[in-house]
């Protein structure tokens, strides 16, 4: 039986993330980190409630096979660069770094397409420096997912992606071939794709863009 750990999962593809690792006889525990306490019980969860700055402090308490960052935000919503990447740089590879202290093998995680160091697009960029970071510490296993735009319900309202979101129903079916990748994706497909691939035993890194990550979800049945 397996512990999993779990960050960033009140969000749109954590939320999913969570329910399949739950519903997963291979884990007997999930411990799930939130600045606030979690809202769902269930006899497998048990939740450290903490910031994220401080989360060197509970690193006895992070022992875990599997470890799933879900961790994201957008810098209107985070208000500044500095914060954004706070968030999407220093919070992932923190919790990468003690947990792998502590054990862990698998590290699985959420990117972006278009994720480069090099990239002169601030968001893109400091998705790269993760991915670049992420490597560096020698997990066993390393499962980068890189979505496109995701679509489902998010806690808060972000006007611009609910505008893309509608744009892309548009457009989804016009995106055929090499332009598949750049197809909006659900956040469950992505959770799907993370759990799926936690499962599977291999080692090294691993890296999916959009249209793989689909893929998964559409021949889970076969």
């Amino acid at each position: 039986m397996k512990t999993a750990v779990i960050a960033g999962a009140t969000g749109l593809i954590g939320k999913f993330c969570l329910s399949y690792l739950l519903m997963d006889k291979n884990y007997s525990k999930v411990i799930v980190i939130s600045r606030r306490p979690f809202p769902m019980k269930d006899p497998k969860l048990e939740n450290i409630v903490c910031e994220f700055d401080n989360l060197a402090q509970y690193a006895s308490q992070l022992k875990a096979d599997d470890v799933f960052c879900c961790l994201g935000t957008t810098i209107a919503v985070a208000g500044s660069k500095e914060n954004f990447r706070k968030v999407d740089y220093e919070y992932p590879l923190s919790l990468a770094r003690i947990t792998k202290q502590q054990g862990a093998k698998k590290y699985i995680v959420v990117s972006a397409m278009g994720a480069n160091a090099n990239a002169t697009i601030f968001y893109n960029k400091v998705k790269g420096e993760l991915e670049d970071s992420l490597k560096q510490l020698g997990f066993n296993v390393l499962h980068i997912f890189q979505p496109s735009l995701l679509t489902g319900l998010r806690r808060e309202f972000r006007l611009g992606e609910r505008i893309a979101q509608t744009m892309m129903k548009v457009f989804n079916p016009l995106l055929l071939g090499s332009l598949k990748k750049y197809k909006s994706i659900e956040g469950m497909v992505v959770a799907y794709g993370m759990h799926a691939k936690a499962q599977e035993e291999q080692q090294g890194v691993f890296t999916y863009p959009s249209n793989v990550i689909q893929e998964l979800f559409d021949n889970r049945i076969q």
